[in-house]
């Protein structure tokens, strides 16, 4: 009996990751996404899937990522009632980023009813953090290098991808095929997290394409940091730092720390983590020291170097204050949360700055930021950019292109098929060029919605 693979997200572009694998009457979900960036792309997550979610038997997430894992509290509320795989690490930071993802859903529905921006009469959240809560009850840890069984027949095992914490390639044997998904694979050389593990040998490959037609920077995030806050420390500026809260945040504020303790930027320069999300994700360091590559004192660093912003009321508050200071909040591609209020406040500034800290998905508010606009729509209305826009080439948390490449070298033999996925369809074809021209293996850019043999 055949196996198959059908491409419900991630499939020539770089969010909604969900690959449905199907085996007889059994269906497993590797990954669970949410669509992210291009409206068209967003309006995918109010369209139901092509399988009954109470017919999928099992999900397996790679890591908790919302284009990977956001999904997952619809599904359950649509009906799905199986178990949701995951690793430690990512099981921990579910419960952070789910309901975190239901409360700022039900907040920007509430304040587009407020204000009457909304096109949609009231406009609705996709799901609430009551739904996010729920699911969690569905997620059932996997420790790495330990295979377990998401239906019958079927063994799985996960192994470090690097990236964030928790993050894991997917390895699935069933059928007399071993069929392997990278999950998005982090850097070799990366400032936080340990490199990823080789891949194990596998029939069919599913690999990310973020990064696919690029090479990171040699220079590294502190070279880069570490001359833009010192330009904003000499004309008293605030930065608005827009930063994943899983992983990009930890990244910078490990990095002022060390351009702090190293004297590159004044150790007084006042810096604030505004999203109780990247507060709660940075606690967890501790938990998963071999994970990263931080020791006891600069997890601890971590933690020193900034004011922690819980409340709503102290995030308002920051308007008080006076620059120099850094404020780093949620989101990373400035699509909701905090950060919009604080860039609708200081992006009309010169004497400001807006730091980018990663890859910018085309059609969210950073890939506007970051073409050089002259203006960000932010809550129904067009503001003013006049700060200056840094956005760091170094702090990415994905492997590169070359880096993809030499982590399929590390498969003993040629697959025989082979997927590329999880990027911007340049990116992804970028990709598959070099795999075939380098590697000397076929392989395939599945469209959306396609299926494919596994």
């Amino acid at each position: 009996m055949s196996v198959s693979i059908t491409f419900l997200g991630g499939a020539s572009t770089v969010t909604g990751s969900k690959y449905l694998v199907r085996h007889g009457r059994h269906t497993l979900l590797v990954d669970c996404g949410l669509f992210q960036g291009y409206k068209q792309l967003r309006l995918r997550n109010w369209k139901p899937l092509p399988v009954a979610p109470d017919q999928i038997d099992a999900v397996a997430l790679t890591h908790a990522h919302l284009d990977h894992s956001g999904y997952l509290p619809l599904l359950a509320r649509e009906g799905f009632q199986g178990h949701a795989w995951a690793t430690p690490g990512t099981r921990e930071l579910c419960r952070i980023l789910l309901p975190d993802s239901g409360h700022i859903q039900e907040e920007d529905a509430a304040f587009a009813n407020r204000h009457g921006f909304s096109k949609h009469t009231p406009a609705l959240p996709l799901y609430t953090r009551q739904d996010a809560l729920d699911s969690l009850k569905r997620l059932k840890v996997a420790h790495f290098h330990q295979s377990f069984e998401p239906f019958p027949g079927c063994r799985a095992t996960y192994t470090h991808a690097g990236h964030i914490l928790g993050a894991a390639s997917l390895l699935l044997e069933l059928a007399g095929r071993r069929i392997l998904f990278s999950g998005d694979l982090g850097r070799s050389d990366d400032f936080l997290m340990q490199p990823p593990e080789p891949a194990p040998q596998a029939d069919t490959v599913i690999v990310e394409s973020t990064y696919g037609d690029r090479q990171h920077p040699e220079e590294d995030v502190l070279a880069e940091l570490g001359p833009a806050l010192q330009r904003l420390a000499a004309r008293g500026g605030v930065a608005v730092v827009p930063v994943f809260a899983v992983g990009r945040a930890q990244e910078i504020l490990h990095a002022i720390s060390v351009l702090k303790h190293r004297g590159e930027i004044q150790a007084r320069l006042p810096v604030f983590l505004d999203s109780p999300m990247a507060i709660l994700t940075t606690g967890l360091f501790e938990h998963f020291p071999h994970e990263h590559r931080l020791d006891s004192q600069q997890v601890r660093d971590l933690t020193h170097c900034a004011t922690m912003v819980n409340t709503p009321e102290e995030s308002k508050a920051l308007v008080k204050r006076h620059g120099p200071m850094v404020i780093l909040a949620a989101s990373g591609m400035a699509t909701g949360g905090r950060v919009l209020h604080h860039l609708a406040l200081y992006a009309g500034s010169h004497r400001n700055m807006v730091i980018l800290t990663g890859y910018q998905a085309p059609g969210t508010r950073g890939a506007t930021l970051a073409s050089g606009a002259s203006s960000v729509r932010i809550h129904g209305k067009d503001v003013s950019v006049s700060a200056e826009v840094v956005q760091l080439q170094s702090a990415s948390a994905h492997a590169d292109a070359p880096q993809i490449e030499a982590w399929l070298r590390t498969l003993s033999s040629a697959p025989d098929q082979l997927y590329v996925v999880h990027g911007e369809i340049g990116a992804a074809d970028a990709l598959r060029q070099r795999i075939e021209r380098g590697l000397g293996w076929r392989a395939l850019v599945p469209e959306h919605g396609a299926t494919w043999p596994a």
